[in-house]
């Protein structure tokens, strides 16, 4: 599965997170998913909310279009995100490169 596919309302992403990192940051990763490094640890759903978090502030949506769906307890998750298709797809794809 891409890294990213279209929904009814919005995209879903694959994410690879990793936690305790230096600073955050949110990137292309391989095909299959996007890379998330975060200074939350994994702990009690912290670092789930701090992907939360820079996963709008990355796609420019609020909190609450952002949705943990998949691997919740995992590094691997499936997220989301509710807004205008195109739009976001064409961010996803910016992130690698790719001309929308």
């Amino acid at each position: 599965m891409p890294a990213w596919r279209l929904c009814e309302d919005g995209i879903e992403i694959a994410v690879r997170v990793t936690p305790r990192a230096r600073r955050e940051q949110f990137a292309a990763g391989t095909e299959e998913h996007f890379a998330a490094r975060l200074a939350a640890p994994p702990v009690e759903g912290a670092a789930n909310t701090a992907l939360i978090a820079l996963v709008a502030r990355e796609f420019g949506v609020g909190k609450r279009a952002v949705t943990l769906i998949a691997g919740d307890t995992a590094r691997l998750k499936r997220i989301a995100i509710a807004g205008d298709t195109t739009a976001l797809a064409d961010h996803a794809a910016s992130l690698y490169g790719d001309t929308p």
